[in-house]
């Protein structure tokens, strides 16, 4: 095996080369794109859970008592989230876009940090955690509102907080979750919600629209940092293949398209989009 040094050139020579071949990129992220940044991703090099499963869409809607244990853990899950910074690589991409070399870059995560690395073509496919919107009204109020909304429903709430995820929620030791007040929407008195799709729920279909017509656009697709266990972006890798266009995927471990690419790096996306794209 080489010495990993040489194996990391040897990565990012790949990775180069497929970039300055292909002129109109797809680019689709995953929560491996934001792991630099602090904030962890959800699966293991298999592509399984780390730890118990998210909160599910209808679970969220239709019970109190899951709305409670989600904004108890959003709570404490928020801040590092909301200090989170872009890495390099997604400063990197932000280069390429500047470059004109993107047909359209789609993130599965809700983190807002392509746009912060300044990126502007950017669909966020799954939403945004920094906003939250009420269910039976349409308000939309910024997550750093509802924070405060929060602490001021729960002054005397302790916690132990344990092992962030991806959407801003976090593990907590023995609490009683029944004790945590959840704070209506404060224009109509509904149900808040972060303004992201869980687990179980869909996208709405004109960011599905504006991802099929980047696709339509494209010379090649460039995966990163997503295992694509989930059907909303395994879907557009699908149709890439079926479309003839190459595929390069950088991802530790597995993905759910191993047979459909053409090109896989096993490795850091960050680090090598950031020695690959000058």
């Amino acid at each position: 095996m080489a010495p990993p040094d040489t194996a990391s050139t040897m990565n990012a020579d790949r990775l180069r080369e497929f970039v300055s071949t292909h002129r109109r990129l797809f680019v689709l992220t995953g929560a491996g794109m934001s792991t630099d940044s602090g904030i962890p991703d959800y699966r293991d090099r298999d592509g399984g859970w780390k730890g118990a499963s998210p909160i599910q869409h209808q679970a969220f809607v239709t019970q109190l008592s899951k709305r409670r244990r989600y904004w108890a853990r959003s709570m404490a899950g928020w801040p590092p989230v909301a200090r989170a910074r872009p890495n390099s690589g997604h400063l990197a991409l932000a280069r390429l876009g500047a470059a004109g070399q993107l047909s359209l870059l789609v993130t599965q995560n809700v983190d807002g940090l392509h746009q912060a690395a300044g990126s502007r073509n950017v669909v966020d496919l799954h939403g945004r955690l920094d906003r939250v919107i009420c269910l039976d009204c349409g308000t939309r109020v910024s997550r750093h509102r509802v924070q405060e909304m929060l602490i001021a429903a729960n002054s005397g709430w302790l916690h132990d907080a344990d092992a962030m995820r991806p959407d801003g929620d976090i593990e907590l030791g023995d609490v009683d979750y029944d004790a945590f007040n959840v704070p209506d929407c404060p224009a109509c008195g509904g149900i808040l919600k972060p303004d992201v799709v869980f687990f179980g729920g869909a996208v709405p279909k004109s960011r599905v629209e504006r991802a099929w017509a980047g696709l339509a656009r494209a010379d090649a697709v460039l995966v990163s940092g997503s295992s694509l266990m989930v059907w909303s972006g395994f879907r557009f890798v699908r149709e890439a293949a079926r479309s003839g266009l190459p595929i390069m995927a950088i991802n530790h471990g597995r993905t759910r398209a191993d047979d459909l690419l053409t090109h896989k790096i096993d490795g850091d996306c960050g680090t090598l989009l950031d020695q690959a794209i000058d």
